[in-house]
């Protein structure tokens, strides 16, 4: 999505100075910093929500059987060939 709007902050030096040293870290800017933060406490909620969603219906599905490890393996095997010695 496009940037379109612009904001100034002004902030503590420290503040600053921290925010420098994780986006150094990270290898991002503190623009990109302060744009994760805003949608993490306040833009995201929506998404949160529809994540929270998908998990307690994925959460309510029938428990399903799997194979035995062994069939599992050689199958795995199979597909992939053998494991190295």
């Amino acid at each position: 999505m496009a940037k379109t709007k612009r904001v100034q902050v002004l902030m503590e030096p420290s503040a600053f100075d921290t925010l420098g040293r994780v986006a150094r870290s990270r290898g991002t800017s503190i623009a990109s910093l302060m744009r994760e933060a805003v949608c993490v406490q306040y833009a995201c909620t929506a998404d949160r929500a529809r994540q929270s969603v998908a998990t307690q219906q994925f959460l309510r599905l029938p428990d399903t059987r799997l194979p035995a490890w062994r069939a599992l393996k050689k199958e795995i095997e199979e597909r992939r060939g053998p494991r190295l010695p």
